[in-house]
């Protein structure tokens, strides 16, 4: 990534506090889910943790959590996309966060690396969802046919870099096969509670796409709910903590 392919956005954490991020084409920009992912984590943790943001994108979870000093420095993060890692080090430098960060899928770089807390930023959409979605116009999705693929990988992982009494929070679309995520989630964990979730309307993007939303809907790889007249997606966010399997 060039200094000219970056460029700057602000993001609203609170009615007091918005910060400028350091972002770039191909890296996710945070949005609601993004804050209520904040939200849950500082619902639940109330003391400085070792933390390890998964999916770091621009870093801005991580950084909220700095913030609220849920942190036990360092902070770690970390991202496939290069120009993920390379923004959230701009952001976290420009907010005085110590930092380890590092590139590669999922867990490959922390093999041999524990946390009290990890925060998964990486959700998915069904396939098919996605392939008409602006949301990933510059954003690659590799979730699978009903969203779930690197979730799922994710959520069995955990546990092996979960230090005891850990907590795991990941986050739910219900664009996605909500029933297999929590069904494997709770495979693999004793306890796992949601603790945060979001109604939204269907974009007006996908609406005009309904025939193959109800085709999707129908094969059980996403959920929508009809309320007010309104077709309704959701986000959810699940804490998981006490892991069955080591």
């Amino acid at each position: 990534m060039t200094i000219e392919q970056s460029t700057e956005i602000n993001f609203t954490l609170n009615p007091d506090k918005e910060v400028t991020l350091v972002t770039a084409p191909g890296v996710f920009t945070p949005n609601a889910t993004t804050n209520l992912l904040i939200q849950a984590v500082k619902s639940t943790i109330s003391k400085p943790a070792n933390l390890l943001d998964l999916g770091c994108g621009t870093g801005i979870v991580g950084l909220a959590l700095h913030f609220q000093d849920l942190i036990s420095s360092p902070l770690y993060a970390s991202d496939l996309s290069a120009s993920a890692v390379h923004c959230s080090r701009e952001n976290f430098e420009r907010y005085a966060c110590q930092a380890d960060v590092r590139g590669g899928s999922l867990f490959e770089p922390w093999k041999d690396k524990k946390f009290d807390v990890i925060v998964d930023d990486i959700s998915g959409i069904a396939q098919g969802v996605a392939d008409v979605s602006p949301w990933f116009q510059e954003v690659p999705c590799d979730t699978g046919e009903d969203g779930t693929d690197l979730v799922l990988d994710i959520i069995r992982k955990a546990p092996q870099h979960l230090n005891e009494g850990g907590h795991f929070f990941f986050p739910v679309l219900s664009l996605s096969n909500v029933d297999m995520i929590l069904q494997v989630a709770n495979e693999n964990f004793a306890t796992v509670v949601r603790v945060g979730r979001q109604d939204w309307p269907l974009p007006a993007d996908l609406k005009e796409h309904m025939p193959l939303l109800q085709e999707l809907y129908a094969a059980g790889a996403i959920k929508l709910e009809e309320k007010f007249g309104m077709v309704l997606c959701y986000t959810e966010v699940y804490c998981a903590t006490n892991p069955l399997f080591i």
